[in-house]
């Protein structure tokens, strides 16, 4: 697909429901006892994978527009599955169900498309393990046989809010309480979901301990913005000459906010307004105007709070004056692709003067850029990323896989030729 250019960026929008959230949404209404009603629901296929896979278990789960009901049937309501789960392209999913799934009462497999089936389990079997959870493989397709669990005290070496919430899924199954240290703080979607739900759960800094309830209530859960989806606006309204964007309604959880964190230390042009508490978390309206930015530093504790928005900040330093090095961020290699090297690699398509290291990347700024040919590894964020730089490349680009996109934001297209208009 040719990537057709806009001449400035102007207006407002809002952006599909947070994906993190929707999908916790949906695994903890349909533990719970009673009915979840979830308003502003990411249909993106990913999400959509989690639905079918708790439809597929026995979860009586409707969809209308963005809402979506989810009839839960408890802690133990969960039934066999008919079929091996397939969890698409949705590494969320498939991780988080490793925690769900070793507690039951019953056996199942899980598989997904080909890109997961190359991401590595290990990092999720191997804690789950420790809690007497039996599953066979080190990737897709997994075999789980459910078993009775134990709580743990466990020190996480990686901060990862999926291996985080796997192991406290699977701890609402375990005897005894199941704590867990963090290294770095990751986003705490799940603990607060828990929380609202009933479960007795306790945050204190970096130690979360949980001791598993005899059931969870069930919520009226209301997912804002997703920042993800919101960092290409910022960054498109920071990058691109007289324009202007307002973002409505964008989950600001602290955890997740490091983009916010890094466009201002850069100089962005940058407001949040009109500050709100929504089904627990912070929600606000974010505007990004026209900026002149500079190179900056990004690694340490900052990293797992912009983690899946990395690409995009590689998309602003582009155009920012002087360096920019980002490091520590060697979880990037185990994303939808390896993103450093997938950056790094479309990026020199343009003559980007970018280098790859071994947790990230360095790139030097405000050099001419020039349309290419890219490839987006059948990665959503990789493929909006690349839309956002081609805006300032001269000459045409192209996408391989424009469709991709439909993971995490279907109509990214229809909102982004909308600002140009």
């Amino acid at each position: 697909m040719e990537i057709k250019k806009i001449p400035f960026a102007k207006g407002e929008l809002t952006v599909p429901g947070d994906k993190s959230i929707s999908h916790r949404g949906v695994m903890l209404g349909a533990l719970a006892k009673g009915t979840t009603n979830i308003s502003g629901f990411l249909k993106g296929a990913d999400c959509l994978s989690t639905i079918d896979c708790f439809r597929n278990m026995g979860i009586d789960i409707s969809v209308s527009g963005n809402d979506v009901t989810v009839k839960g049937k408890g802690l133990r309501g969960l039934c066999a599955p008919k079929s091996t789960l397939y969890t698409g392209n949705s590494g969320t999913t498939t991780r988080l169900l490793c925690g769900i799934l070793a507690g039951q009462q019953f056996n199942s497999s899980i598989t997904g498309d080909a890109s997961i089936c190359k991401r590595p389990m290990r990092r999720v079997c191997e804690p789950l393990s420790k809690m007497g959870a039996k599953i066979k493989g080190d990737f897709c397709p997994l075999e789980i046989e459910g078993t009775p669990l134990h709580g743990m005290d466990y020190k996480m070496t990686v901060a990862s809010a999926q291996v985080k919430t796997a192991i406290l899924l699977a701890g609402l199954y375990a005897e005894g309480e199941t704590t867990i240290h963090e290294c770095e703080k990751s986003r705490d979607h799940t603990e607060l979901m828990l929380s609202a739900m009933g479960a007795d759960i306790e945050v204190n800094g970096l130690d979360i301990t949980l001791r598993p309830p005899k059931e969870l209530c069930p919520a009226e859960i209301q997912v804002p913005g997703d920042i993800s989806s919101a960092a290409f606006w910022m960054v498109l309204g920071a990058v691109m000459p007289n324009s202007s964007i307002t973002i409505k309604n964008v989950g600001i959880n602290p955890t997740r906010t490091g983009i916010i964190d890094v466009l201002l230390e850069m100089g962005a042009k940058l407001k949040i307004e009109n500050r709100r508490i929504c089904t627990g978390e912070e929600v606000a309206d974010i505007t990004v105007s026209s900026s002149s930015l500079k190179g900056c530093e990004i690694g340490g504790e900052i990293i797992p709070r912009l983690i899946d928005e990395l690409p995009v900040i590689a998309v602003a330093a582009l155009f920012a004056e002087g360096r920019t090095v980002i490091k520590d961020a060697a979880e990037l290699k185990v994303k939808e692709t390896n993103r450093i090297r997938a950056v790094v690699d479309e990026f020199r398509k343009c003559k980007a003067d970018i280098e790859e290291t071994d947790d990230g990347m360095i790139i030097n700024g405000a050099k001419p850029l020039y349309g290419a040919d890219f490839c987006t590894y059948g990665d959503h964020r990789m493929a909006m990323s690349l839309t956002i730089l081609a805006q300032r490349a001269e000459g045409i680009s192209t996408l391989d896989d424009a469709e991709c996109v439909s993971v995490s934001y279907p109509g990214f297209f229809e909102d982004f030729y909308s600002l140009g208009k």
